[in-house]
């Protein structure tokens, strides 16, 4: 359709069975403080090395061909320890960070950024930093038992994955959530 435009984004899905169900007793425990959120739902898990936004389709298929330049070999991440943006005091967005494989996860990003700086796409604002995001924060009851949480589980060791892809997202929003359908795929060399 002519004039269409989709919401995008580049990102490394979470689906080894035995990560999710880790992180679904921790997102458990998130809920369980009674602080009014979003959490994301399983299926939805994922994390993001760059995100996009509105873009006319023609845009779309320029990233898709960027996106099969990106080189990498297949590496393991290690998810460790919760944090809050902007900060574990003043929590809107809960997440699991990343240990070991940031580094490699910062280059894919690079890579990412130099392709779509070639497009004509300007560079993000904020400095990368790899993360989980499990809930967004919408309202301050019960706060102080979610920040007692961050605190406790600031050096939880969740688990590790393989990244052996990094996938292209189309992002539909809806009252429901975020529905996430897959546009393009790179896998490792």
């Amino acid at each position: 359709m002519y004039g269409e435009r989709l919401r995008i984004f580049i990102a490394v899905d979470v689906e080894d069975p035995l990560l999710v169900s880790r992180i679904e007793r921790i997102k458990e425990a998130i809920i369980a403080t009674g602080v009014p959120m979003k959490p994301v739902e399983t299926q939805n898990l994922h994390l993001t090395l760059r995100f996009i936004g509105e873009v006319p389709r023609a845009t779309v298929e320029e990233v898709v061909r960027l996106l099969q330049e990106i080189k990498f070999q297949p590496f393991k991440i290690v998810f460790k320890g919760l944090g809050a943006f902007p900060s574990p005091t003043r929590p809107r967005v809960v997440w699991i960070g990343v240990d070991a494989g940031g580094e490699e996860l910062a280059r894919i990003r690079e890579q990412i950024d130099e392709g779509l700086r070639r497009i004509g796409l300007p560079p993000e604002r904020q400095k990368f930093h790899p993360h989980l995001t499990l809930a967004r924060i919408k309202g301050s009851r019960n706060i102080h038992s979610l920040i007692k949480l961050i605190q406790e589980m600031s050096d939880i060791e969740v688990w590790e994955m393989t990244v052996s892809s990094v996938r292209l997202k189309k992002s539909t929003l809806t009252r429901h959530g975020p529905i996430y359908e897959t546009l393009a795929e790179v896998r490792a060399a």
